[in-house]
């Protein structure tokens, strides 16, 4: 449960580092268009705290963390979610300068399906623990 709290953390703190890094690069390069570091904070915030939190929360309930398979969906939501970040960042600062790479968009909903995939396998892990 420590490796959830720990996880939680990183993301929070990621997260608010992203909200402030997304008002900075913006105000200093003087951009005022649209661009996708605006939901990078929110992603971070919702996909990585919030939803870790949550899982240490069901984990100290249901003792989801002594599941079988409960180490490699750490893994695979977790890679989920940094594919995704880092997508994001990436398109993000190409946006600034006003390029962008057509890919990009790809990886992210990759990032988000793998992200899907984690949040499906998590709710089996749990049924599995609330059944016992």
């Amino acid at each position: 449960m420590k490796k959830l709290y720990y996880t939680s953390f990183f993301y929070a703190v990621l997260g608010l580092i992203a909200g402030v890094f997304y008002r900075e690069i913006t105000k200093h390069s003087d951009f005022t268009g649209d661009t996708v570091l605006v939901a990078l904070h929110t992603h971070i915030l919702v996909l990585g705290f919030m939803f870790f939190i949550i899982a240490l929360i069901l984990s100290k309930v249901f003792q989801v963390h002594e599941a079988k398979s409960f180490g490699a969906w750490y893994i695979v939501y977790n890679l989920g979610l940094l594919i995704t970040i880092g997508a994001m960042t990436t398109r993000g600062m190409l946006q600034l300068n006003g390029e962008d790479i057509s890919f990009l968009p790809h990886i992210a909903g990759l990032g988000h399906a793998i992200l899907g995939a984690g949040i499906i396998w998590l709710l089996i892990l749990l049924g599995k623990r609330i059944k016992e």
